[in-house]
């Protein structure tokens, strides 16, 4: 069994493997010792951990991980199963690699382009020989209302209303603002995916990340939702570490 670590700037996430099955998954605001020890305790069989995290006030956990374990902390360095064509490496974030790696487990030897929808939407695409290219990087849906706010002297704060269809005619400013985003955010990711089909054929669309499920239910688009994206990702470093 393994033990995987997504420490985010939200949550973090916690999860026993057996194998590429997740056993246990555990989802805290904030990494504590505890956690690690209580998975320990109940996985006794666990002998190896992989830990991704953007956060730089956390606790220290590479150095309670490496006492416990045989451990990877992901970084640009670590090797990865597939070749990465990035330029700048050391600045790509560790959970675009994951989901990179996420998107190679499910849909091994094929063109994937993973949308990671969360605070920013990425884009990174994947292609069936197993090179990484690359991506976009957008604001995300709550940014977008967040921007409209901070950045005008009158617009209001406009929460996601992301469980309902939006009208395309906002007849107040409140509406007006959610269609902007809504719909145009939709739109937009639309039309990249098209973009990307017409150079990469049969692409696969893998969808992960805060708000996967909205565009799993309104992009016309065929995609495919992967919402431990990450976790799986790592998981799949891990082991191609433990076998290289």
């Amino acid at each position: 069994m393994k033990l995987v670590i997504d420490i985010g700037n939200s949550f973090v996430k916690s999860a026993v493997f057996d194998g590429t099955q997740i056993l246990d998954l555990k989802k805290n605001t904030d990494f504590t010792f505890q956690i690690v020890d209580d998975l320990l305790e109940k996985y006794n069989t666990i002998n190896a951990a992989i830990l991704s995290s953007v956060r730089k006030d956390s606790p220290n956990p590479e150095y309670f991980l490496e006492r416990k374990l045989r451990f990877i902390s992901l970084d640009f360095r670590t090797p990865l199963p597939f070749l990465n064509h990035y330029s700048t490496p050391e600045t790509l974030g560790k959970d675009r690699i994951a989901v990179v790696a996420g998107a190679q487990s499910l849909f091994p030897n094929q063109n994937v382009l993973v949308i990671d929808a969360g605070t920013s939407i990425t884009y990174d695409l994947l292609t069936a020989k197993g090179d990484y290219l690359g991506g976009g990087i957008s604001p995300g849906i709550q940014m977008r209302f967040d921007a409209l706010h901070t950045l005008t002297g009158k617009l209001p704060l406009v929460n996601a209303e992301l469980e309902k269809d939006i009208d395309l005619v906002g007849n107040s400013t409140k509406k007006a603002i959610l269609t902007g985003v809504q719909n145009g955010v939709l739109q937009e990711v639309d039309g990249i995916i098209e973009q990307y089909k017409l150079d990469f054929p049969e692409l696969k669309i893998v969808i992960c990340g805060g708000d996967n499920k909205y565009f799993d239910k309104y992009l016309k688009n065929n995609i495919f939702a992967a919402p431990n994206l990450v976790l799986q990702g790592l998981m799949k470093i891990l082991q191609f570490n433990e076998n290289s």
